[in-house]
């Protein structure tokens, strides 16, 4: 029986590379993907209204809506919908297609805004 890596010396230089390389793509990978979504505009729930109420922006853009109030609220639109936000819950929502979306509170019918998707 004959022995491989006695007779092969650059087995353990290859080994090596190789595992250095995966090392890397474990750490550089997920720093990759932090870095891939910025952050979108934000719509502020505050003293039973929406802030701004209108807002523009461009296909594909997520926004993110912020209950800054103590009472919970909801942000609902015709084709998307959050679950009750509780004080600093956050709920998002990416438009991909142009378009008016307008959208309320479902337990404060009297708070409303609106999104405008355009190309830019």
């Amino acid at each position: 029986m004959t022995d491989t890596f006695a007779r092969n010396p650059t087995h353990p230089k290859r080994t090596g590379a190789a595992l250095m390389l995966v090392l890397c793509a474990a750490f550089v990978t997920p720093a990759i993907r932090a870095q891939a979504a910025p952050p979108g505009p934000t719509v502020d729930i505050a003293k039973f209204a929406f802030a701004p109420k209108e807002i523009t922006v461009a296909p594909g853009t997520r926004i993110i809506w912020t209950n800054r109030d103590e009472t919970p609220h909801t942000v609902t639109g015709t084709s998307f919908a959050s679950k009750g936000l509780d004080t600093d819950d956050k709920f998002e929502h990416t438009f991909a297609s142009e378009g008016d979306f307008r959208y309320s509170c479902t337990l404060h019918p009297f708070m409303t805004g609106i999104v405008h998707v355009r190309k830019q």
